[in-house]
């Protein structure tokens, strides 16, 4: 009874720690789980603006715009989203696409001092204070993206911070192949 005692902290820590190791695998990509909206209507919704910043709220009518669009799910408190907004303002400003903003679960105060500081690369953005819309996305956290096509189908989805040089040409590519999409 007293080796049982003795080895079943040391079988704990064991059991953890391969937990542990097989977490930290990098074929474990979340990218690599498909979302179900892929070639489907971006689902409905309806957010308001954040209050005090100067852009309209978002919702789903707005996706269809003839053009593609990258929808990005943010929060001021996500530390990966702050690493992800120099290159998203850059990407759109360079490739020529919408951005728009849903902000997950924050504070409109804190959303709006996040914006004032970083500066405010979406054209529209939805306050999901409930993170209702959220679940209509299907979102595992934030940062994360959806490029919506010229007709409003969710084309393209990505997890975590399009900060890699490989997000961006990943991004590029589902970019180039929307544009395509609507060109003929």
């Amino acid at each position: 009874m007293q080796r049982i005692l003795v080895l079943l902290p040391i079988a704990v820590v064991l059991v953890i720690g391969g937990f542990f190791v097989w977490g930290l695998n990098p074929d474990r990509d979340p990218n690599a789980i498909p979302s179900v909206l892929i070639s489907k209507p971006a689902p409905e919704f309806a957010l308001a603006p954040i209050a005090g910043v100067a852009v309209p709220g978002l919702a789903t009518a707005d996706l269809a715009t003839g053009e593609p669009v990258l929808v990005n799910v943010f929060a001021s408190w996500c530390v990966p989203c702050r690493a992800e907004h120099k290159v998203l303002t850059r990407l759109a400003a360079q490739e020529g696409f919408a951005l728009f903003g849903i902000n997950y679960k924050d504070k409109p105060e804190a959303a709006k001092a996040w914006l004032e500081e970083l500066g405010n690369p979406y054209q529209r953005i939805g306050s999901d204070e409930s993170g209702r819309a959220g679940l209509e996305w299907g979102i595992s956290g934030v940062p994360e993206s959806f490029l919506i096509d010229a007709s409003g189908t969710v084309v393209w989805r990505y997890v975590g911070p399009i900060a890699t040089e490989q997000a961006q040409d990943d991004l590029r590519a589902a970019l180039a192949a929307a544009r395509a999409e609507a060109g003929s």
